[in-house]
């Protein structure tokens, strides 16, 4: 069906979505987080592609029916899985004017709107993570390209060390680039290693016994590497520890290294002057992350590097071509900052929360998720069926069920027993990690909309699903007479 054959439908759709809108964000505070039936409601997609297709409305009534039931409720209160926020309503908002406009934000000439609204989203991010006004930067699809983008940055740096454009010349004849970091490194910086043909195995570890960054390792590495990238970790993934980044950037800096800090939610720890101490010392890295759409309340996808010197990005992801524009002082191309050349404009959305709500309503909303993980340590803490497994000092709490008779070998098999059972309730939904060799559940608190009430029915559930477990196991094998 050629959609310039038929009545436009395009007004009669978004009347549709913005109607199944209405009710939808109406119950998401207390509708199950994931519905039951959502992986048969997910494989309803399907079939071969239609020779002539259903039309506009039939197409988004087919969506929405099943679409509804299949997915998770991710923008909700008590979604505490992995670290991933909502959307604030000017985000929201402002996302749908993103795909009613439809920008492509390489540059200004495509979108005056979208590079103008980037250009002072930058500028606005720099500012609330109290970072140097004369950086530069640019948004990513999220933490993974971020990370991809300042280590880009760190490697075309590395190669000017050794006399070699690496981004014309690449890395044949060099030898191995020294990256060195603690045990908090992420799997997004690995995975940009990777990508950058440096590899995510090439890594020192510099750590102490606990994970964090040992400033002395790393001095002493850093006298053998000669010109090397240290990353710093901004908010280890588990339980939301931090590198000791300002000793780590002062000793990285006394030996000419090139500093990364990756703080993809962790940046937002300077926001409150309870937990700026944390991050202290991302000010004197050469570059620097984050995502917007954990911490942020942005819509996916969305992240931000950050660079001392912009002119680094540039040479490495420039792109000249007889069509493209050049980039002016005033005017910049953001194709040519980052991976991509066809960008959506996410400055839309990213503008528009930091208009609505500014500094001090971002301050309110880290610290509303800062009480929340704070009141579920002290519930942890104060239960005799629970145990906190670190410290929590952000928006991350690493905890395992623990009933007062079970032993030490059935905790990890309980625990993740109660993340199957936990994932398919809806209620919450919470998984767990591995760190140290347990097993223990690790909510992230970074959605605006979540509450202490959210933070209780966390333990709550975990503890009604625990019991009901241990409950119906079967009794243990009783020994033969006489053995």
């Amino acid at each position: 069906m050629d959609p310039l054959t038929v009545p436009d439908e395009s007004l009669a759709a978004l009347e549709r979505v913005a109607a199944q809108a209405q009710g939808y964000l109406a119950e998401l505070t207390d509708a199950p987080v994931r519905a039951a039936g959502s992986d048969e409601a997910a494989e309803r997609f399907g079939g071969p592609l239609p020779d002539e297709g259903a039309g506009t409305l039939a197409a988004i009534e087919e969506l929405l029916a099943d679409g509804i039931d299949a997915h998770v409720r991710s923008a909700g209160p008590r979604f505490f899985h992995w670290v991933i926020g909502g959307s604030t309503p000017a985000a929201l908002a402002a996302d749908w004017v993103t795909s009613l406009l439809d920008q492509n934000a390489g540059g200004w000439d495509a979108t005056p709107l979208g590079a103008r609204l980037e250009q002072v989203s930058v500028a606005w991010l720099l500012d609330l993570f109290g970072l140097p006004a004369h950086w530069g930067g640019v948004l990513t699809t999220g933490a993974t390209t971020a990370n991809f983008t300042g280590l880009a940055a760190a490697r075309q740096w590395w190669g000017k060390q050794h006399g070699v454009d690496v981004s014309e010349a690449g890395l044949g004849g060099l030898p191995q680039m020294p990256v060195l970091s603690s045990g908090f490194i992420h799997v997004s910086a690995l995975k940009a290693l990777a990508m950058l043909g440096i590899g995510r195995g090439r890594v020192t570890d510099c750590s102490r016994p606990d994970g964090s960054f040992d400033p002395a390792a790393l001095e002493r590495e850093l006298k053998k590497a000669g010109p090397a990238v240290v990353i710093a970790n901004a908010g280890e993934v588990n339980a939301g520890h931090f590198d000791p980044i300002r000793e780590v950037a002062e000793t990285a800096r006394a030996h000419d290294a090139w500093v990364h800090a990756d703080g993809a939610f962790g940046l937002f720890a300077r926001l409150s002057p309870r937990t700026a101490a944390l991050a202290d010392g991302v000010e004197l890295a050469d570059s620097a992350i984050s995502d917007g759409h954990k911490w942020l309340n942005v819509p996916y996808d969305c992240g931000f590097a950050f660079v001392r010197d912009p002119a680094y990005l540039y040479r490495v992801f420039a792109a000249g071509a007889a069509y493209l524009p050049e980039a002016q002082d005033d005017r910049p191309v953001f194709g040519f900052m980052g991976p991509e050349l066809s960008r959506r404009a996410r400055s839309l959305a990213v503008w528009a929360t930091l208009r609505a709500y500014g500094r001090d309503g971002y301050r309110a909303m880290v610290e509303r998720c800062l009480d929340n993980a704070a009141h579920l340590a002290r519930l942890v803490e104060e239960a005799d069926d629970a145990e906190l497994l670190l410290p929590a000092p952000l928006n991350i709490v690493f905890f395992r069920y623990r009933p007062a008779d079970a032993s030490e070998d059935e905790l990890d098999e309980l625990n993740l027993r109660i993340e199957q059972e936990i994932l398919k309730d809806g209620r919450v939904y919470v998984g767990t990690t591995r760190w140290n060799g347990v097993i223990g559940f690790r909510p992230a608190f970074v959605n605006w909309r979540s509450t202490k009430q959210d933070a209780e029915l966390v333990l709550e559930t975990i503890r009604e699903i625990g019991s009901k477990l241990r409950a119906s196991r079967p009794p243990a094998a009783q020994a033969p007479r006489g053995a």
